[in-house]
């Protein structure tokens, strides 16, 4: 949920997908694929460019991005190596919630509103609203194996998404609405833009209604993840997301 997508637009009108990123993401996946093994020499340059049917250019980008990110590492006299121990896929990448707690568990996202609403305190302060107005609120309870983990509630102005991210819109009104976050659907509608995310996390408790659709009582213990994601300085997606007791960990990762 925190992180970001490493993707950055063109400065002029909607931003626009850069092949870089793309083929960063390909090599990523054929390095957890086994094609280029943990430890593994990758090949020259211009070896590594006919494989992949890219430009050097472009290959040499993606190549400085996976060093940066710690995938690959190079030495003079060896060139460049997989790492053994790849950065895993965790809080700090921009994913959906079911995505993060669903690790290789069986995961229902169940739908409890999908509606409009008058703008909140909450969504005033972290969207950009018109004047006057409803803005789309969806609330859902993740279940991972079978258990209540996550009670998630969205908003998101239909008037900013239509301008910046009409996909999302189509995306939101369309069949997967009641089985996706709002912001897995998001997710998909923006691949490869400047989608960036920031959460706050703080210790509180369910309280009855959140209780109520948790199945705890209202003194149980959660956490809450307040979450705001952007495209470039733009927020168009605000989110609450509310884990008892017993919810899988979300993964952390760190570095110097």
């Amino acid at each position: 949920m925190v992180g970001r997508q490493r993707e950055r637009g063109n400065g002029a009108g909607r931003p626009q997908r850069r092949p870089v990123v793309a083929l960063y993401e390909r090599m990523v996946e054929a390095i957890r694929a086994g094609t280029y093994p943990p430890g593994s020499t990758l090949p020259t340059e211009p070896r590594l460019a006919a494989e992949l049917g890219v430009s050097r250019p472009a290959l040499r980008e993606a190549l400085i991005l996976l060093q940066e990110d710690g995938v690959i590492t190079v030495r003079r006299g060896v060139g460049r190596t997989v790492s053994h121990h790849l950065p895993p896929r965790g809080f700090e990448y921009l994913k959906p919630v079911e995505s993060l707690l669903g690790a290789g568990r069986q995961v229902v996202t169940v739908p409890l509103a999908r509606t409009r609403e008058e703008p909140t305190d909450f969504s005033t302060q972290h969207l950009v609203l018109p004047a006057h107005g409803e803005v789309r609120f969806w609330e859902s309870v993740i279940e991972v194996g079978g258990l209540p983990a996550c009670l998630t509630q969205e908003w998101a102005s239909d008037e900013t998404l239509a301008e910046l991210l009409p996909d999302a819109v189509a995306a939101f009104e369309g069949p997967d609405g009641g089985a996706s976050s709002m912001l897995g659907l998001l997710l998909d509608a923006g691949r490869g833009l400047p989608l960036t995310g920031s959460s706050t996390i703080v210790a509180t408790t369910l309280g009855r209604q959140r209780g109520a659709q948790l199945g705890r009582p209202a003194d149980t213990p959660g956490v809450l993840v307040t979450q705001v994601v952007r495209l470039e300085r733009t927020p168009l997606l605000a989110a609450k997301h509310m884990l008892p007791p017993g919810a899988p960990a979300l993964p952390v990762w760190q570095a110097r």
